[in-house]
């Protein structure tokens, strides 16, 4: 399984980026081989509307199956829903610790965005 975390930085000890869609980077971690992978989200970021949408399209063809941050609207979080990739929300720390206390169950999925659109 493939879970992506939002980050301020390309290292697995790097702080967790709070932001979904404007996250500088995602650190992906590989549960099968125990690797992080660092993708660069700064061409979305950057994005003048829809970079929460043209992040959960990035991370839909990464093969992504869970994404971790601290925050998620609801635009996004439908493209993530529609891709089938879970979000977990409000998580906050080193992305490492992040993962480990995701796989021990300290962390749970949600079933909906917890901010509103920016542009509606």
């Amino acid at each position: 399984m493939k879970i992506a975390i939002t980050s301020v930085g390309q290292s697995e000890k790097s702080e967790m980026d709070q932001r979904f869609g404007r996250a500088q980077y995602f650190m992906v971690y590989d549960t099968e081989t125990g690797g992080y992978k660092s993708i660069s989200n700064l061409s979305s970021a950057s994005a003048a509307q829809g970079a929460g949408i043209k992040t959960s399209e990035m991370l839909s063809k990464e093969g992504v199956e869970t994404v971790i941050t601290g925050h998620c609207g609801p635009k996004a979080f439908s493209t993530l829903a529609a891709a089938k990739i879970k979000v977990v929300l409000s998580a906050q720390g080193k992305v490492n610790e992040v993962v480990g206390r995701y796989l021990a169950g300290e962390l749970d999925e949600t079933d909906g965005p917890d901010v509103q659109s920016h542009w509606t």
